[in-house]
């Protein structure tokens, strides 16, 4: 059984600490910079990690951490303050979701309810693969990237850093997505993605700002 401590406290993280209970792990606590309004796991407020010696208790006692927060950008400032910290981020899988022994999950990811992540996939840190989303043979997720739910992912399929794959988008195989992309939910991706830019519509293409 592992221990693991929340940082951030609603939304996403309601879902990430639904996977630890449902998994039979110790959900610690949870870090936030105050207190938050609403507590429905009823569990313990740790404080602020940037306070000075907050994040003692977890280095001392051996427990990970793990970053609730969907903004990818948020959850990638988080997880490299808390690596310089030396706290070590945990991957939580869904009991329900099902990853091939072929397959890499990297640390802070969440592999969420029904999400499949089939053989030779290799996902990185930080990712989201959110309720029911299919990550499909030979795939690269970049880190903090997010597969929203539903979203489909066909075989060797790559998603750069930073990427957000709309609910039930569709990638066809083989096609490259580059960092920091958007794809619009119910998206049909067809061909390379460059870097920076937002797709949306059957079949995708790019909005110009």
């Amino acid at each position: 059984m592992k221990k693991i401590a929340l940082f951030g406290y609603s939304s996403h993280a309601y879902v990430v600490a639904d996977a630890i209970r449902l998994n039979g792990d110790e959900l610690i606590g949870y870090y936030e910079k105050e207190k938050a309004h609403a507590d429905p796991y009823g569990i313990t407020y740790l404080g602020y990690e940037q306070d000075k010696d907050a994040l003692t208790p977890l280095k001392a006692n051996g427990i990970s951490g793990f970053v609730g927060v969907g903004e990818n950008n948020i959850r990638k400032k988080i997880m490299h303050f808390l690596k310089s910290q030396g706290v070590t981020c945990t991957p939580v899988i869904h009991p329900s979701a099902m990853v091939s022994g072929m397959a890499t999950v990297g640390a802070g990811t969440l592999v969420a309810a029904g999400a499949k992540v089939n053989p030779l996939a290799s996902v990185g840190a930080g990712v989201i693969l959110n309720t029911g989303c299919i990550v499909e043979h030979e795939c690269s997720i970049g880190d903090f990237a997010h597969i929203a739910p539903g979203a489909v992912l066909a075989g060797n399929v790559t998603v750069g850093e930073d990427a957000f794959i709309g609910a039930n988008a569709v990638v066809k195989q083989g096609v490259s997505i580059g960092r920091n992309v958007v794809v619009g939910a119910g998206a049909v991706v067809l061909k390379d993605i460059p870097d920076n830019q937002t797709w949306v519509g059957n079949p995708a293409k790019e909005i110009r700002k």
